[in-house]
């Protein structure tokens, strides 16, 4: 099987193929939910890490269909979908809770020349508190790390951290079980359960035409309004 990986364990550098990648990875989050999250970045052992933007993220800045304002991304990861999305109109926040993976984005991506519309920050997505709302949140691999007992909450901070009117992306990944858990499956009703009695509505659910290939038909485009109206208290 090739190897894709270095992973310089305590021990010395030893290689991993994508499958012991994806093992190993399981395994730190699933023992630590948190402190997991920056062993693998520390390591190197980031088998989610697409190596640049989200294409579908990069196809909707092409074409101008996200909304401008201010945008926040949610575990982050590698940041290359905060700086896709950067520009005069959007100011985007990368959020991740690895220190590892902050620093790591900070020293890549600082000297670009839309530098000044981002930023990366180490924190926590459920503890959080920003300065002001986003008009703006994209989540690609952030819910489906989540253990489905969590979900509520995340849509409750989605909905907290999003202005009246602000817009939520989402790509609904994995639509089955092959890569084990995490990442945890999910469906689109997973979303509409959480989201609509907080207010928000489903305005397009769609396949992701753009996929990458490995996750191609396992992935839906999930775009939700919140509620301009009174803030729900649910």
């Amino acid at each position: 099987m090739e190897i894709l990986k270095g992973c310089p364990e305590a021990d010395g550098a030893i290689m991993m193929t994508f499958a012991e990648q994806v093992a190993f990875a399981r395994k730190m989050v699933t023992q630590d939910p948190s402190g997991g999250w920056q062993k693998c970045w520390e390591l190197g052992v980031t088998p989610w890490d697409l190596g640049g933007p989200t294409p579908v993220v990069a196809h909707l800045c092409e074409t101008d269909s996200l909304p401008d304002g201010r945008v926040l991304i949610p575990a982050c990861g590698s940041g290359y979908d905060v700086v896709a999305m950067a520009c005069p109109t959007r100011r985007v926040i990368g959020l991740d809770i690895s220190e590892a993976a902050v620093e790591r984005s900070k020293k890549r991506f600082s000297s670009l020349p839309n530098a000044e519309y981002f930023s990366f920050l180490k924190g926590d997505f459920f503890t959080w508190q920003p300065a002001e709302p986003f008009d703006l949140i994209f989540d690609y691999t952030f819910f489906c790390g989540l253990s489905p007992d969590r979900r509520p909450l995340w849509a409750k901070r989605m909905q907290e951290l999003l202005k009246p009117g602000g817009e939520l992306v989402t790509l609904i990944f994995p639509l089955d079980d092959r890569f084990g858990v995490p990442p945890y499956v999910v469906s689109a009703s997973d979303y509409e359960k959480i989201l609509i009695p907080l207010g928000f509505e489903a305005v397009s659910i769609v396949d992701n035409e753009l996929s990458v290939e490995p996750r191609k038909g396992i992935e839906k485009l999930g775009r939700w309004k919140k509620s301009s109206s009174i803030e729900s208290t649910a």
